[in-house]
């Protein structure tokens, strides 16, 4: 349940929800913060509320979308302990707690390559969820399992350091103001920075081409990386064929297939 706070602050509140939830978003939020993103600002947080600073639309605008794809190269430079490792709190201790996409329980496991961490901790146990649900068919189950083996395997590693990314970047969490885009709801973590960018397409951003046209005037993007778009959609594809329905598995199939064409 969410319940607006006064005038000048946002209160989410759940009696039910997992002791490190709203914990998670805070640490994730100053994290983020920390490298220079523009997040929304934590006011108080509890086992079942976080308070947050209210923000005020505006118009999405191209000259904020490139501002904000610089502030998002900078973000991912920010650099992370490893591959899935957890973000880090005020103290400078990693957050030892569950993490969470959406609603989501998410692992904080840590993988030395990036592929082993992806197949293993963001794609193959939403699957199986998904699978359980009657989402993703066992023969689309069967053609995700062989793209997670090729990913696990290396072939799409490269020599990318573990960057600071959202998690969780779809549009609905790119909040437009007049001061610019400011991010909310993260799934902070170690991961690879196209995770990032290919979440922002997967649902449409506004000004897409602008805010990568800002990214890659601070840290180019790798050669190829509109291809990859498909491979670091299988996490959130698989998220949401957990629980958003059957359109979800026939999208990750699709994506599946396609990460097996590269």
């Amino acid at each position: 349940m969410f319940v607006s706070g006064p005038s000048d602050t946002f209160v989410k509140r759940n009696p039910q929800a997992h002791p490190d939830f709203f914990a998670a978003e805070a640490t994730g939020l100053h994290w983020l913060g920390e490298a220079g993103a523009p997040v929304v600002r934590v006011l108080g947080h509890g086992p079942t509320h976080i308070e947050l600073e209210r923000l005020i639309a505006a118009h999405p605008t191209l000259p904020a979308a490139r501002r904000f794809g610089r502030v998002l190269a900078r973000m991912h430079n920010g650099g992370a302990a490893g591959f899935g490792a957890p973000p880090v709190g005020s103290d400078g201790a990693p957050f030892p707690g569950r993490l969470f996409i959406g609603a989501r329980p998410m692992s904080n496991s840590v993988h030395r390559t990036w592929g082993e961490f992806y197949a293993a901790e963001r794609v193959l146990p939403f699957l199986r969820i998904a699978v359980d649900a009657g989402t993703v068919t066992p023969t689309e189950a069967a053609t995700v399992e062989s793209a997670c083996r090729r990913v696990a395997g290396g072939d799409f590693d490269d020599a990318e350091p573990p960057s600071r990314i959202h998690g969780d970047l779809w549009s609905g969490n790119v909040f437009w103001t007049e001061a610019g885009v400011v991010m909310i709801d993260p799934a902070a973590h170690g991961g690879h920075r196209e995770t990032d960018l290919a979440m922002l397409a997967l649902f449409g951003c506004p000004f897409m081409d602008g805010i990568v046209d800002g990214y890659e005037t601070v840290h180019p993007v790798r050669a190829g990386w509109r291809e990859r778009i498909p491979l670091h959609q299988l996490h959130p594809l698989a998220v949401h064929a957990a629980g958003h329905g059957r359109s979800y598995g026939v999208a990750l199939h699709t994506a599946a297939v396609a990460v097996e064409n590269i």
